[in-house]
């Protein structure tokens, strides 16, 4: 099934949902007009079902191949990253200071979208690379940043994080991997880093290593962890390329999906460097400020790993819908006896419904989430830009966490629609299910979004957030009231929308003073009502855009509109509000449950 970018979506969800001429109004952002963003939208829908979108199953069935420490990535992928590179993508949002195109984070979510939806295992190389980009951008050297940024943002070097350890997954203050400082600044890094994205392949010349580690005589825990800088090939005073440093790739996992990324185990400081025993460091920012450092990249990566779960819950959809279209099978409920396609089967109807719903509604979410991020840093106001900033950091875990969730949902009901065939992996179905599983796991699990969420975004700044985000949704209440009154055709739908967006606001905000209440008595209880917590914030908030969606659509329509993407996305926000939104009724009794439940749960009882 051929892949197409839904660009009617995004640019509607561009225009009406996240403020794309507010976001181009920024300073810095004067000289990209609408019509430009136009052709940049277009230019990029072309380049990934072209070059990117054809070789998802090739990825897929053949995957990236190991030999001696080698690693050969599947066909084509070479050959489509020169042509990313070649295009400028990579620096597509990057500060024009720096080398990049200097273009609106929202902006770049659409790109982001779209690349993962074309092919998620390519698509990881350069996510990584940005989130390195980012890090460096920020608290590199100006050395580091002259000597490592330019052939990172042309696309010639590519990035990987390296948190990971056998013994050390999400705990952090596990890291042993040791750096020991050398007499010319430098450092000697040992150790074993495990599931590393584009840790080692064949598609750019470098690949610069972002190294967590500890120094000897570093506290211990998560306070003596430092960053380094490890290329795989050491890089001269000029740019050109030195000996080839100590690190190596051991071998590549065998994951259940995403074949076409390589993820490596990588060995630090096993003899066979040219550049001498222990792989060549160098420090970024002070010792033992790593983790801080590396936060940085992660929440960049973070929200882009949501994006990818917008990226896979459209590609399922869009196979989906295709093969209800074309699969016949069973007479209609309403009369006749020949048989149609299954798309007009009510509970296929309801299916394809609820994966727009969810797609759609995460989509809109992520992109606000950006455009909120681009008036945190070009606003003209300090005050205001800390408000931005502040709502855009409380909204990173909620797109990641819900957008991956959501799109396991959804591929999953993708693999429903085509019934027998969607388990055969000759359809493709079963490939969207199996990659969208390790988005809700890779770049923090769902359970520490929620984590984050709670602890710092909602009891850190004692629901600061979500007291400023209710007379906005109160807003978008008010009006869906207002309108149905006004409209015929369409105000019991309207009313059903403002009702249930109302019920998820008050679910949130019972949430949030739970949590806020029972945090220093009882902080198990509130934990455990965490994931809940952060998957009600996503629903309600998702649902806040399909409500705003539906003012937009309502209103073109009332004024004689006969467009079928506006009804369609009128339909849409109604089943989100029918369907969706109450599953928020549900989760807000398991949280506050969390203290009657509490005392019956102990590790000795699982």
């Amino acid at each position: 099934m051929t892949y197409r970018v839904p660009t009617q979506d995004i640019r509607f969800v561009l225009q009406e949902l996240a403020d794309l001429p507010g976001v181009l109004a920024l300073p810095g952002f004067e000289e990209f007009s609408a019509e430009l963003i136009d052709a940049i939208i277009d230019e990029n829908a072309r380049f990934v079902e072209q070059e990117v979108a054809p070789l998802n199953r090739v990825g897929d069935e053949q995957g990236a191949q190991w030999q001696d420490g080698q690693v050969k990535t599947a066909p084509g992928f070479k050959k489509a990253f020169e042509e990313f590179s070649k295009a400028g993508w990579q620096g597509l949002q990057h500060e024009p200071e720096l080398g990049g195109q200097g273009l609106p984070k929202l902006i770049g979510a659409v790109a982001g979208e779209n690349i993962n939806a074309a092919n998620l295992a390519f698509s990881l190389c350069p996510l990584l690379t940005d989130g390195v980009i980012e890090a460096l951008s920020l608290v590199g050297t100006p050395e580091q940043k002259k000597r490592f940024l330019p052939a990172l943002l042309e696309g010639r070097w590519t990035g990987t994080m390296n948190l990971t350890e056998p013994q050390a997954g999400s705990d952090l203050a596990q890291v042993s991997s040791r750096a020991v400082r050398q007499a010319d600044g430098s450092y000697r890094l040992s150790g074993q880093k495990i599931f590393i994205t584009y840790g080692e392949h064949d598609l750019a010349e470098n690949i610069i290593h972002l190294v967590l580690a500890r120094t000897p005589d570093a506290p211990a825990g998560v306070k003596g962890i430092s960053l380094f800088i490890v290329p795989k090939f050491l890089v001269k005073d000029d740019g050109s390329l030195g000996a080839r440093n100590d690190v190596w790739c051991a071998s590549l996992e065998h994951k259940l999906g995403i074949h076409g990324s390589p993820t490596a185990v990588l060995l630090y400081g096993s003899g066979k460097g040219e550049a001498g025993e222990g792989a060549v460091g160098y420090l970024v920012g002070q010792e033992n400020h790593g983790l801080q450092y590396m936060f940085i990249m992660m929440n960049a990566a973070r929200y882009a790993v949501g994006l990818q779960g917008v990226a896979v819950a459209e590609r399922a959809l869009q196979q989906a819908q295709a093969y209800a279209q074309e699969r016949i099978q069973g007479a209609p409920l309403a009369g006749g006896k020949q048989p149609v396609s299954i798309a007009h089967h009510p509970d296929v109807q309801r299916m394809l419904l609820q994966m727009r719903a969810l797609t759609e509604g995460a989509r809109a979410l992520a992109y606000f989430a950006a455009g909120i991020n681009d008036k945190a840093h070009h606003g003209t106001d300090e005050s205001r830009r800390k408000r931005y900033q502040a709502l855009y950091e409380f909204l990173v875990p909620v797109v990641k966490g819900f957008s991956t969730e959501m799109s396991v949902e959804v591929a999953s009901l993708g693999v429903q629609v085509h019934g027998g065939m969607g388990f055969i992996e000759e359809t493709g179905a079963a490939q969207h299910y199996r990659d969208a599983r390790i988005l809700p796991i890779y770049e923090g699990t769902t359970a520490i979004q929620a984590n984050d969420f709670i602890g710092r975004k909602v009891l850190r700044d004692a629901g600061t957030v979500i007291q400023a985000l209710s007379p906005q949704l109160e807003e978008t209440i008010a009006r869906l009231r207002q309108r149905a009154d006004q409209s015929e055709e369409h105000g019991t739908a309207l009313n059903l929308i403002a009702d249930r967006l109302e019920g998820g606001m008050q679910n949130v905000e019972l949430a949030a003073t739970f949590t806020l209440m029972n945090a220093q008595q009882n902080l198990p209880a509130v934990f455990l009502g965490s994931v809940p917590f952060l998957m009600l914030a996503g629903y309600v908030l998702s649902g806040w855009q399909m409500a705003r969606a539906a003012l937009v659509a309502e209103a073109a329509l009332s004024q004689g509109s006969q467009d079928v993407f506006l009804r369609r996305k009128l339909a849409t926000s109604v089943f989100y509000a029918s369907h969706i939104l109450p599953r928020g009724d549900a989760l807000a009794l398991s949280i506050s449950d969390g203290l009657d439940l509490a005392p019956y749960l102990s590790a000795d009882l699982l």
